[in-house]
Protein backbone atom coordinates (compact mmCIF):
# COMPACT_ATOMS: atom_id res chain seq x y z
CA UNK A 1 0.00 0.00 0.00
CA UNK A 2 1.46 3.41 -0.93
CA UNK A 3 2.43 5.77 1.88
CA UNK A 4 0.89 9.18 2.34
CA UNK A 5 4.04 10.72 0.83
CA UNK A 6 3.97 8.43 -2.20
CA UNK A 7 0.40 9.58 -2.83
CA UNK A 8 1.45 13.24 -2.53
CA UNK A 9 4.37 12.68 -4.95
CA UNK A 10 1.96 10.98 -7.38
CA UNK A 11 -0.47 13.93 -7.15
CA UNK A 12 -3.20 11.77 -5.62
CA UNK A 13 -3.39 13.86 -2.43
CA UNK A 14 -3.30 17.64 -2.14
CA UNK A 15 -0.26 19.32 -0.64
CA UNK A 16 1.31 22.78 -0.59
CA UNK A 17 4.17 21.78 -2.89
CA UNK A 18 7.01 24.31 -2.85
CA UNK A 19 9.47 22.39 -5.03
CA UNK A 20 9.40 19.41 -7.37
CA UNK A 21 11.86 17.86 -9.80
CA UNK A 22 12.45 14.38 -11.21
CA UNK A 23 14.13 13.20 -7.96
CA UNK A 24 12.44 14.98 -5.02
CA UNK A 25 9.26 16.72 -3.93
CA UNK A 26 9.07 19.30 -1.13
CA UNK A 27 5.89 20.47 0.57
CA UNK A 28 4.80 22.30 3.71
CA UNK A 29 4.07 20.15 6.76
CA UNK A 30 0.37 20.17 7.65
CA UNK A 31 1.28 20.34 11.37
CA UNK A 32 4.21 22.79 11.37
CA UNK A 33 6.53 22.87 14.38
CA UNK A 34 8.14 26.15 13.28
CA UNK A 35 7.18 29.11 11.06
CA UNK A 36 8.94 27.29 8.21
CA UNK A 37 8.42 23.52 8.22
CA UNK A 38 8.95 21.86 4.87
CA UNK A 39 9.25 18.13 4.19
CA UNK A 40 11.63 17.11 1.42
CA UNK A 41 11.03 13.57 0.17
CA UNK A 42 12.67 11.47 -2.51
CA UNK A 43 10.21 10.59 -5.27
CA UNK A 44 11.61 7.07 -5.03
CA UNK A 45 10.12 5.36 -1.97
CA UNK A 46 12.81 4.59 0.62
CA UNK A 47 11.15 3.50 3.89
CA UNK A 48 13.82 4.56 6.43
CA UNK A 49 17.38 5.84 6.65
CA UNK A 50 18.36 2.21 7.22
CA UNK A 51 17.09 1.42 3.72
CA UNK A 52 19.30 3.91 1.86
CA UNK A 53 21.34 1.96 -0.68
CA UNK A 54 24.83 2.87 -1.86
CA UNK A 55 23.24 3.66 -5.24
CA UNK A 56 21.11 6.36 -3.50
CA UNK A 57 24.12 8.48 -2.53
CA UNK A 58 23.51 11.18 -5.19
CA UNK A 59 19.79 11.27 -4.37
CA UNK A 60 20.46 11.81 -0.66
CA UNK A 61 22.93 14.57 -1.47
CA UNK A 62 20.28 16.16 -3.68
CA UNK A 63 17.81 16.19 -0.75
CA UNK A 64 20.30 18.37 1.14
CA UNK A 65 21.05 20.76 -1.73
CA UNK A 66 17.31 21.23 -2.23
CA UNK A 67 16.97 21.90 1.53
CA UNK A 68 19.76 24.51 1.30
CA UNK A 69 18.09 26.22 -1.64
CA UNK A 70 14.67 26.21 0.03
CA UNK A 71 16.17 27.69 3.22
CA UNK A 72 17.56 30.53 1.13
CA UNK A 73 14.26 31.03 -0.71
CA UNK A 74 12.29 30.99 2.57
CA UNK A 75 14.61 33.61 4.07
CA UNK A 76 15.88 31.43 6.93
CA UNK A 77 19.39 30.58 5.72
CA UNK A 78 21.18 33.54 7.27
CA UNK A 79 19.75 33.14 10.79
CA UNK A 80 19.88 29.36 10.66
CA UNK A 81 17.68 26.33 10.35
CA UNK A 82 17.56 22.68 11.30
CA UNK A 83 17.45 19.57 9.10
CA UNK A 84 16.11 16.39 10.68
CA UNK A 85 15.66 12.81 9.50
CA UNK A 86 13.82 10.54 11.92
CA UNK A 87 14.41 6.78 11.66
CA UNK A 88 12.01 4.14 12.95
CA UNK A 89 9.81 4.28 16.05
CA UNK A 90 12.41 5.33 18.64
CA UNK A 91 13.62 8.04 16.28
CA UNK A 92 10.11 9.47 15.97
CA UNK A 93 9.41 8.43 12.37
CA UNK A 94 5.68 8.53 11.64
CA UNK A 95 5.55 8.06 7.85
CA UNK A 96 7.75 5.27 6.53
CA UNK A 97 9.01 7.16 3.49
CA UNK A 98 12.36 8.82 4.08
CA UNK A 99 12.03 12.58 4.46
CA UNK A 100 14.04 15.57 5.62
CA UNK A 101 12.36 18.15 7.85
CA UNK A 102 13.50 21.71 7.10
CA UNK A 103 12.65 23.85 10.14
CA UNK A 104 13.34 27.51 10.82
CA UNK A 105 12.00 31.00 11.16
CA UNK A 106 12.61 31.27 14.93
CA UNK A 107 15.19 30.08 17.46
CA UNK A 108 14.67 26.34 17.74
CA UNK A 109 16.29 25.70 21.10
CA UNK A 110 18.08 22.52 22.18
CA UNK A 111 17.91 19.46 19.99
CA UNK A 112 16.56 17.22 22.77
CA UNK A 113 15.06 18.04 26.13
CA UNK A 114 17.07 16.89 29.12
CA UNK A 115 15.79 13.69 30.61
CA UNK A 116 16.80 11.19 33.21
CA UNK A 117 18.10 7.95 31.70
CA UNK A 118 17.65 4.88 33.88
Amino acid sequence: MPTLFERIVAGELPADVVYRDERVTAFRDIHPRAPVHILIVPNKPIPTANDIADADEALIGHLYTVARDLARREGIAENGYRLIINCNAHGGQEVYHLHVHLLGGRPLGPMLQSMVVK
